[in-house]
């Protein structure tokens, strides 16, 4: 029985937060535990703990008696969070690449082939590419947690957790879900090879990479609200 309810808890947890990132629930929306148990069609416990855990993930701000409200991002939070990413992110690799064993190589390059699997699926769904996305945010998790330094592991999981909507924008918008992959397998692959300042290298330039790809759609959405706001 405990074992089904720490399912569902995951589950129900997975699939708000999946609807946040994905901007099916938009930045600035409130909602309720009753609203999103019905969508859900569980009840409000699962929901009213899932909301704890979005929280904490930065992804929901709660509000006495009112709700919760979907967090806003902006430049000023992506900057912060994307400058941390890359000196932990950084850090976590050139540990994992001193630390890792033969199991764990062999954990990241299925990792890494689960992402090609589900990109060359021939109907490929949203919910494929955020499986995709999941994972590749997975990658570094698990490369963090093989770094052996649980408070690193917990501090960039953290992070992570608040770059998931961001990550999901570029790709989805700027479709670099090719370049994503090729990045994760170079990566992953001098890791393996136990070339440390090489994965180190490859790992602040994907995150890098990303962080101006989203700063130009940020930079363009802000620039198109301030122009709609002199229009009117």
């Amino acid at each position: 029985m405990a074992k089904g309810k720490n399912t569902l808890r995951e589950s129900v947890y997975g699939s708000l937060k999946a609807i946040i990132v994905t901007g099916q629930l938009p930045p600035g929306a409130r909602v309720t535990e009753n609203d999103l148990a019905v969508k859900l069609k569980v009840s409000r416990t699962p929901v009213r703990e899932a909301l704890n855990r979005l929280e904490q993930d930065g992804l929901v701000i709660g509000r006495p008696r009112q709700g919760y409200i979907v967090t806003e991002f902006d430049i000023h939070m992506f900057r912060e969070a994307f400058e941390i990413r890359e000196l932990l992110d950084g850090y976590a690799t050139e540990l994992a690449t001193a630390k890792i064993t033969d199991p764990e190589k062999e954990r990241l390059r299925e990792m890494v082939r689960e992402c090609e699997r589900l990109a060359a699926l021939p109907d490929r769904k949203s919910e494929d590419m955020f499986q995709e996305l999941q994972i590749g945010m997975d990658i570094h998790r698990t490369i963090a947690e093989i770094s052996g330094n649980v408070m690193l592991c917990g501090i960039l999981n953290g992070i992570l957790d608040k770059c998931q909507h961001y990550v999901w924008m570029e790709l989805l918008r700027l479709d670099e879900w090719k370049i994503a992959r090729d990045e994760h397998f170079d990566i992953v692959e001098a890791i393996c090879e136990g070339d440390a300042a090489r994965a180190v290298e490859l790992t602040r330039e994907h995150i890098r990479g990303s962080r101006n790809n989203i700063l130009r759609l940020l930079q363009a959405k802000s620039d198109y609200q301030t122009f709609l706001a002199r229009a009117s």
